[in-house]
């Protein structure tokens, strides 16, 4: 008797993904570096799992001139180059039918006009029954623009759905982010707008809630009572990248911490919502940031400290300054490492505190969250070795996956207890490797499921517990702390 093909018993009876109805994703910005690294290879890796509908189309659109012809030809190179499985000739001519492209100037109401009517052409021809997806790729500046625009020509509305996606930053301080969510709501409903953070599609952050509310030894444990802190880390070994004048503008508080370390800050320290609708989550998202203490300038050295970095090194390789990037000033006092306490006002979380940093030029690329626990009340066996307290790692990247790290007696006929890992990898129980980011959020997007996409009250509480720091940091100071490059921050972080 034959025996079936292996299958790992830990997929079976895995529901299939439901597919989102025919649409149209335009994007805004594709001539640009996000389009072809990120967007089109993600809705492509849809179209290989089989979970876009038939006559899924895409309209890329910028100010560049560009035929039909030449947009489809540079997006299979992006997919041939950023793709992990390369373009498959089957997969690309069904996917590559449905590819357009559309010249847009911002300022120019016709060529909105224009765009209208090929949305409406397409379909027509295809079958997309007035579904759009609009997905702001381009800098930040535009975002009010183009979403005025669509408004006056009429496309925020049509006889099927209408969202839009619009990118960090989502404003650069809270009367920034107040003006343009006043903007974009004035011409789009707020459950139509999508404001995505890729850090909530990565598989630890989304299974920080199946952790926590599946299963029945952590829920009891997760409180003041049994959680000393929790450190959530990004730290990058990379510098800036080439992006000095962006950087300049924003810093790693403004590009790290008020979006992606508060996101994930949310979901470790919520409680747990009614249900999985999206507004049920995003409700107790609300909440917990609301019950953070704010933070007054007086208390800032308390609890925010700033570094830069300077000339090092990192896996062997000589780094130059921060100073030294092209578009950076000689004399900045843009912080490239950050760090954070917050304390949150309620039942579960009094006088636990939550240590958020990031940093660029770190020893290398991790992002986790460490839930450390209180010590045992009484140490029986500290003559047999250094007990460590326990601990649950949540790696978010690299090397997706959880480890649970307590104490063990080594083999022998003394008492020598040594802290050992007990480790889950994403990779090797599942045997198949994770979506990237945006295929998850794009199908949401096109599902209509908001939950892992930032609402507009999220966005204003997280900036006003940062005001005060931004405005202390901005005047000047006569030292800035500064930090080898390669290293784990400035002195001041560890003292902090």
């Amino acid at each position: 008797m034959e025996t079936a093909a292996f299958e790992n018993p830990l997929r079976e009876g895995l529901r299939l993904e439901r597919t989102p109805e025919s649409c149209i994703v335009v994007i805004f910005g594709a001539s640009g570096d996000l389009t072809k690294r990120k967007l089109v290879p993600s809705l492509y890796s849809l179209a290989g799992q089989n979970l876009l509908p038939s006559g899924f189309s895409i309209v890329g659109t910028a100010r560049t001139a560009m035929t039909h012809e030449e947009f489809r030809s540079r997006m299979k190179d992006a997919i041939n180059q950023f793709s992990d499985a390369g373009s498959d000739p089957d997969i690309w001519e069904n996917f590559a039918a449905g590819m357009l492209y559309h010249p847009t100037n911002i300022k120019d109401r016709e060529s909105f006009k224009t765009l209208r009517d090929l949305l409406c052409q397409i379909n027509q021809q295809r079958g997309t029954s007035g579904n759009w997806l609009f997905y702001l790729s381009t800098p930040p500046a535009l975002y009010a623009p183009i979403t005025q625009m669509l408004g006056a020509v009429g496309l925020n509305r049509s006889h099927g759905w209408t969202r839009i996606i619009i990118e960090k930053p989502f404003g650069r301080d809270l009367e920034s982010m107040r003006a343009l969510n006043k903007k974009v709501l004035d011409v789009f409903a707020e459950d139509q707008v999508y404001r995505i953070d890729h850090y909530l599609g990565k598989e630890t952050v989304q299974n920080i809630m199946v952790l926590r509310f599946s299963n029945g030894i952590f829920e009891p444990l997760w409180n003041r009572r049994y959680i000393d802190h929790v450190q959530i880390t990004a730290a990058e070994s990379l510098g800036i990248e080439n992006r000095g004048g962006y950087y300049e503008q924003a810093g790693t508080l403004r590009d790290m911490i008020q979006n992606h370390l508060f996101q994930v800050f949310a979901l470790v320290a919520m409680e747990p919502p009614a249900s999985l609708r999206p507004n049920a989550v995003r409700d107790e998202k609300i909440k917990v940031m609301e019950a953070i203490r704010p933070i007054s300038v007086e208390e800032i050295d308390q609890f925010a400290v700033r570094g830069q970095y300077r000339a090092g090194s990192v896996n062997g390789n000589p780094m130059k300054a921060y100073r030294q990037e092209e578009d950076v000033s000689p004399d900045s006092r843009t912080e490239t490492y950050t760090a954070v306490k917050l304390l949150v006002d309620n039942w579960r979380w009094a006088d636990v505190p939550f240590y958020l940093r990031s940093g660029k030029r770190m020893p290398k690329r991790v992002t986790e969250v460490a839930v450390q626990f209180r010590r045992a009340p009484h140490l029986l066996f500290k003559d047999g070795g250094a007990s460590q307290p326990n601990s649950l790692i949540l790696r978010i990247q690299p090397d997706e996956g959880i480890t649970l790290k307590f104490d063990a007696k080594l083999p022998g006929p003394t008492v020598n207890v040594r802290t050992v890992n007990m480790d889950f990898r994403y990779g090797t129980s599942f045997g198949k490797k994770s979506p990237q980011a945006y295929e998850r959020l794009l199908l949401d997007a096109m599902l209509g499921d908001s939950t892992l996409f930032a609402r507009g009250d999220l966005l204003e509480v997280s900036w006003q517990l940062l005001m005060p720091i931004l405005e202390a940091w901005h005047k000047p100071v006569d030292h800035l702390p500064h930090y080898e490059g390669g290293s784990w921050g400035p002195r001041e972080s560890d003292e902090f």
